[in-house]
């Protein structure tokens, strides 16, 4: 049976998804958990976009049955694979021939449902910029580089609070060395797709607390109505000595490459000034890593300050840090959060 659906019912289904877009498309930005079952590929989609602007339709219909012809037996296939008890989601660009046809071939091979999508991946990203202007209850953990905020959040989340690890999604660690040992980071169109993901299951009107960041994360951008939330938020900034943060750098970024190390530190040099990058390169060189992480906090501290002194002083909660003792510093901002809350 196919049956075509909005996407708020879409939404609210578990079956399997099958994204029948080209590989180029799905690696922009897909439907977190969707399988892709492309079609064409990339250069099969273009000759039929083009056919289909200079011939039309009826053409470009002809040259996508030459080409998907011999791929229907995998193509069943592949569904089959992602979908073994014959309810299936598909979508394609807009809901239309793609999505379409993949429903009716797989309806003829005996899938008991195939739901398509109305207006296909489109009404899907048309959802998750929409949500973002949904207000939720943020709660903003701030500190210095090397603070242990990450960390902090995976101890909030052991003590029940609701995390969205931004960083994480981001696959950067948000500073000019941020990128070691990650992943390469999605498009902001996939980084928004995960942030919806991440945020629709959560309660809303409950706490959520996020890390600071700047508008940009590496490569990828925070949706500009989530990141005004996070700015109007309340902050909680933890105070930790920089001597413990220095060891803490060291032991996170120590394990990597001299050379990845240098070249992060070369991207700062306009920042850092010549003689004070020079001067980090130079004990890096003779491996003194300390060093290196306090000239580099220098001016990450200055940057981080200056973004601090934009928010509303009112809304800052300040708190000691100790790096021997994040579990605790979790549980005060637990308990100061809430307290917060109440007095709002």
């Amino acid at each position: 049976m196919i049956r075509p659906l909005t996407i708020h019912e879409w939404l609210l289904e578990s079956t399997p998804i099958v994204d029948v877009r080209s590989p180029g498309e799905f690696a922009r930005g897909h439907i977190p958990g969707a399988v892709n079952v492309p079609l064409f590929d990339d250069d099969e989609r273009a000759v039929v976009g083009t056919l289909y602007k200079r011939a039309g339709r009826d053409a470009a219909m002809l040259e996508g049955l030459r080409i998907t012809g011999p791929k229907l037996a995998d193509l069943v296939e592949q569904a089959r694979e992602t979908a073994p008890d014959g309810h299936i989601r598909i979508h394609c660009w807009r809901g239309g021939e793609r999505s379409g046809s993949m429903a009716w071939l797989l309806d003829k091979a005996g899938f008991a449902r195939a739901h398509t999508l109305i207006g296909g991946y489109k009404a899907f990203r048309h959802e998750v910029i929409n949500s973002f202007n949904t207000p939720v209850d943020l709660h903003v953990l701030g500190g210095y580089t090397g603070s242990g905020k990450t960390e902090t959040l995976g101890q909030l989340r052991v003590l029940g609070q609701q995390v969205v690890d931004l960083e994480a999604l981001a696959c950067h660690k948000g500073s000019a060395f941020g990128a070691l040992g990650e992943v390469p980071q999605p498009t902001t169109e996939h980084f928004e797709n995960l942030l919806w993901n991440a945020l629709r299951d959560l309660e809303p009107q409950r706490p959520i607390w996020v890390e600071d960041e700047s508008l940009m994360i590496g490569r990828v951008r925070i949706p500009d109505a989530f990141f005004h939330q996070m700015r109007q938020a309340r902050l909680f900034f933890a105070e930790m000595p920089v001597e413990q943060r220095v060891e803490r750098l060291v032991v996170d970024y120590g394990r990597f490459a001299k050379e990845d190390l240098a070249a992060s530190v070369r991207r700062i040099e306009k920042r850092l000034g010549p003689q004070h990058c020079k001067a980090a390169l130079e004990a890096l060189d003779r491996n003194d890593l300390h060093s290196v992480a306090r000239i580099a906090l220098v001016w990450y501290d200055k940057a981080y300050l200056r973004g601090t002194a934009e928010r509303d002083p009112q809304r800052v909660v300040r708190l000691p840090a100790d790096a021997n003792d994040l579990r605790g510093l979790a549980q005060r901002l637990k308990e100061d959060a809430a307290a917060h809350r109440t007095g709002n």
